[in-house]
This record gives C-alpha cells, sequence and structure tokens, in this order.
C-alpha cells in the first residue's frame, strides 16, 4: 500500500510541477518578467511551503534542532542533489542571465548571516525581524534586476487570463506540496519496513522529502530548456529557506542554535554554496559540475550513517 501512495504521490508532484512552470511562464510573459526572477521568487517561494511547515510545527512545539537541521539539510540536497541531477541530465544548460555577477552573493550571503546570527546560541525574535528584511531586500533587489528575454512564441499565442492562471497555480501548490507530505510518509513507511533507524529516517527524509518540489520543478524546467527557472528556484529557495523559513519560526518561538554540534553540515552547505558560486564564475554548467555534486552528497549522506 505504502509503494503505491509513494507512486501516486511523485505523479502528483510531477503534475503540480507541470502546472506551476506553465502557468509562471505565462506570468513571465505577460508582465515581462523574466524566467530566472519567477523562478526565484514566485516557484521558489512555492516550493518551499514544506519547508516552511516544517520548521514552524517544530518551532511551536519547542524543536528547535528539527526546524535548524531542516533548513540546513534542504540547502544541501537543494545544491548537491537537486543542480546535480540538472547538470546530469540536462543536455544543454545555458543560462541567459549573468548568475555570477547578478546572484552568486545570495547563494552564499544567507547562510554566513545564519551563523553570525548563531553564534550567541540562538536565533531570537530580532534575528527572526531581520532574516525576513533580507528577504525583502532579495525582492526587491530581484525585481531591480529583472531582464526581458526572448518570449515562447507558442505560450505567446494564449489569451492570459489571471483566474484561469491563479486557480492552476494554487491547483499545482497543493499537489506538490500534499505530494511532498504523502512521499515522505509512505517512504519512511517502506524504509522502517526493510529496518532503517528513525534517526536515519528522519534526518535524512525529511530534508530529501522537502526538497522533492524543488527537484521535480528543477528537472523538469532543465529538460525544458529553462535553465534560469531551474537555478533560480534554487537559489531563490536557498535564500528563502534562511530568511522566511527560520525568521518566521524563530519570531514564533527562539531557536537554540549549537553550531559546533552542527558543524560538518553547516560546513557542507557552505562548501556546496562556494562550488556554487565558482561554476556560475567559470559556467561550469555540465556534467562534471553534476559529478562533483553528487560526490559531495554521498560524502555527507555517509558521514550521517556513520
Amino acid at each position: 500500500m505504502d509503494l503505491i501512495i509513494f507512486t501516486v504521490a511523485m505523479a502528483a508532484l510531477i503534475y503540480g510541477a507541470d502546472f506551476i512552470i506553465e502557468q509562471s511562464e505565462k506570468i513571465a510573459l505577460h508582465y515581462n518578467i523574466s524566467h530566472f526572477v519567477i523562478g526565484a521568487t514566485l516557484v521558489a517561494l512555492g516550493t518551499s511551503l514544506p519547508e516552511m511547515a516544517v520548521s514552524i510545527s517544530a518551532s511551536m512545539k519547542g524543536s528547535a534542532d528539527i526546524a535548524v537541521a531542516n533548513v540546513i539539510g534542504s540547502t544541501i540536497f537543494n545544491i548537491a542533489l537537486v543542480l546535480g541531477t540538472v547538470f546530469l541530465l540536462a543536455k544543454k544548460i545555458a543560462p541567459k542571465r549573468d548568475l555570477f555577477a547578478k546572484d552568486s552573493a545570495w547563494a552564499l550571503f544567507p547562510i554566513l548571516v545564519f551563523i553570525l546570527m548563531g553564534i550567541d546560541g540562538q536565533l531570537n525574535l530580532i534575528d527572526g525581524v531581520l532574516f525576513l528584511l533580507l528577504m525583502a531586500a532579495y525582492l526587491i533587489f530581484l525585481i531591480g534586476s529583472n531582464q526581458v528575454e526572448d518570449i515562447d512564441e507558442d505560450l505567446a499565442k494564449e489569451k492570459f487570463a489571471w483566474g484561469k492562471t491563479s486557480v492552476l497555480l494554487i491547483v499545482g501548490f497543493i499537489f506538490v506540496v500534499v505530494g511532498a507530505d504523502f512521499a515522505i510518509d509512505s517512504a519512511g513507511n517502506i524504509a522502517r519496513q526493510f529496518g532503517i533507524s528513525e534517526w536515519i529516517i528522519g534526518l535524512f527524509l525529511v530534508a530529501f522529502g522537502t526538497s522533492l518540489p524543488e527537484l521535480t520543478i528543477s528537472i523538469k524546467s532543465a529538460m525544458n530548456n529553462n535553465a534560469d527557472l531551474a537555478i533560480g528556484n534554487i537559489i531563490g529557495s536557498n535564500v528563502a529557506n534562511f530568511t522566511m523559513v527560520l525568521g518566521l519560526a524563530s519570531i514564533i518561538n527562539p531557536l537554540n542554535v549549537d553550531l559546533n554540534a552542527y558543524f560538518f553540515d553547516i560546513a557542507a552547505a557552505v562548501i556546496l554554496s562556494l562550488m556554487l558560486v565558482f561554476i556560475t564564475a567559470n559556467k561550469l554548467y555540465n556534467k562534471s559540475a553534476g559529478v562533483v555534486f553528487m560526490v559531495v552528497l554521498a560524502l555527507v549522506i555517509q558521514n550521517g550513517l556513520a
């Protein structure tokens, strides 16, 4: 039964991703917004809903470790697994936007701010407000750096209607979020049947599960030769995870942070973020970069299993 649920949940993720991508492209076309900006805002915020739900729920229950570890783990999976898979599967990745000049700092800056805020051992109300202000600054930056791209002639022929687009976007996000939730639960049940420990399930499955929306949407975007939306989705999602997710969670309830206990995972997230900056600087959007990402992910998983 769990296998059937998992299959249906994955199908919901895929169809939901289809709705989100197509409607996001229509909005981009109608308002002359670049695919990267749409990916880094609308799509990124939508695919960060699972992380937000998990971390806010954990904060309300006083489980700071889950709230913080979920964000760090999702950042690792978003870069290593999602971008790694995109680089390995996509036939060609040629972003129209200069990602290094315009966006590389945002791939690294939020996690460095998190480390500075966590030095005193806690993320409190003030930290939460500062996180949300950082997210607002990111959105303002994206709007200001918008660059109109070549239009999709097929989409251009279709009549734009906000009502239909809004409904399909909402349906898409519901499919993605609910699909991710059921995928996590069913995969957890399957794992337990094979005798995998609860700790391993919680550490990796939650972070992997909440990264499923980003994985699904980014892969489908890249396969459709829309690399800007795929990469924008990952950078935007990571910014949202550290600003909106941790910001709201720490406003609801102060989060205790033990940087020493999280040292390996935080270091891995920082290294992966630096690798992303290096890749954008040298435009190394190829299968070799995907392999390197996967190797780093394997090392993180090996350390967790040790």
